[in-house]
């Protein structure tokens, strides 16, 4: 991977090149001849920049990729673990032995800030836009807005939206403001020991609470930032690991797609994310109690208490209490997002799924250095984009290792 944060000189294809670069380096190859297939993932070129239709030959021609087929992927924040999951398919139906999957963004354009926000509208049904957010809103009614307490002038529409799940689990499980602060002050001391991370300081649980404002009950650094960056991932099947370095391969244990369904709001057994869970579980033939180490889509920092829940990690209710007891943290029972996750680590939208394993794999090869996880064996990720009904559009929970 990149290194992530604001690159306003930097271009999408540039930082692709930058992390097809490392990823040939990592895995020892002279040139990108062994690719067959290769998988580009993207959400913002044709807003903000207008290049749309051929993204991905665009992007990886200058790095030597040609002439194979190369399918762009666009699945709001989960475009980079879709792009995976269709790369891992392609293996195993046999049509080739090495994938390439690459995810690229560039979010941050200050001379268009309308635009920057604008884009993540796009990940909602634009139809009935106004009708889900008062849906969303309804939904909280029983923790209502503290009086006095004024939402940022300028912020991602998917804030006021995990604002009001946020409420609606307060409301239910007595989730406190206090633990999802704690989520975010623990995800920024994991960030101190990433070199790659967007933001590498640490924040007390006070300091988060004392923050700006976005949209309650999150502050500022309990929201994921703007990001620009890039990932790159080598996937190859069992009779192509001669051609690398065996010793450093990760087995794909499972890869699990779902996108939403039509649940009842109070019906969480059902949220996609738990259905994306059970599937995962079920293909690598492990429970949770078998992870070493996860990586979940922290957009917000309520948002990893509910994946948690989601994965099984702990009890339906509990995530709060459970983050709270020190139980995700690095020495944790369970580490939850060690590379400092979406909201310290940064969100370059259609990279962040290969991000999340990009840590898994450098966990499971204990290469994680200050935030590695002693004795990393299964390692689980949880990627969610976009939002339609009461969940996320579409989910996909992948787990590594086990050898």
């Amino acid at each position: 991977m990149t290194s992530l944060g604001k690159f306003p000189e930097r271009s999408v294809r540039e930082l692709t090149g930058m992390a097809v670069a490392k990823a040939r380096e990592d895995a020892g190859l002279a040139d990108a001849s062994l690719f067959e297939a290769a998988w580009f993932s993207n959400t913002r070129q044709a807003l903000l920049e207008g290049q749309n239709g051929i993204r991905g030959e665009v992007a990886l021609r200058p790095n030597g990729v040609t002439g194979i087929p190369v399918t762009n992927v666009e699945n709001a924040c989960a475009s980079g673990s879709t792009g995976f999951y269709n790369a891992l398919a392609f293996l195993k139906a046999g049509f080739g032995e090495v994938a390439l999957v690459v995810g690229a963004e560039k979010m941050f354009f200050p001379e268009n800030r309308e635009g920057m926000f604008r884009a993540f509208r796009g990940s909602t049904d634009t139809l009935e836009f106004d009708s889900q957010i008062e849906a969303l809103l309804s939904l909280a009614k029983d923790m209502p807005i503290p009086e006095g307490v004024e939402p940022a002038a300028e912020r991602s529409v998917f804030m006021d939206i995990y604002a009001a799940f946020a409420r609606y689990h307060m409301a239910r499980f007595g989730t406190t403001q206090r633990q999802i602060a704690a989520v975010a002050a623990k995800n920024h001391h994991h960030s101190t020991m990433n070199p790659d991370a967007q933001y590498r300081f640490d924040m007390s649980i006070d300091e988060v609470l004392a923050d700006k404002p976005v949209s309650w009950p999150f502050t500022r650094s309990m929201c994921a930032p703007i990001s620009d960056g890039a990932a790159a991932m080598i996937l190859c099947t069992g009779s192509a690991l001669d051609k690398f370095d065996a010793a450093r391969a990760v087995p794909v244990a499972a890869c699990a797609l779902v996108s939403s369904s039509d649940r009842h709001p109070d019906d969480l057994d059902n949220h996609l994310g738990r259905r994306a869970a059970l599937k995962a579980y079920d293909q690598a033939g492990v429970g949770p109690e078998a992870m070493s180490v996860a990586e979940v889509h922290d957009a917000t920092a309520f948002a990893e208490i509910l994946q948690i829940e989601n994965l099984g990690l702990c009890a339906r209710g509990d995530g709060g209490a459970f983050t709270e007891s020190g139980a995700t943290a690095l020495g944790g029972r369970i580490p939850v997002n060690p590379s400092g996750g979406l909201l310290s680590k940064g969100h370059p939208v259609g990279a962040t799924g290969i991000i999340q394993l990009h840590e898994l794999v450098t966990q499971l090869r204990g290469e994680a250095g200050a935030r590695q996880v002693e004795n990393a064996r299964w390692a689980i990720a949880e990627n969610g984009g976009g939002f339609l009904g009461y969940e996320e559009a579409s989910t996909v929970v992948t787990i590594l290792g086990g050898r």
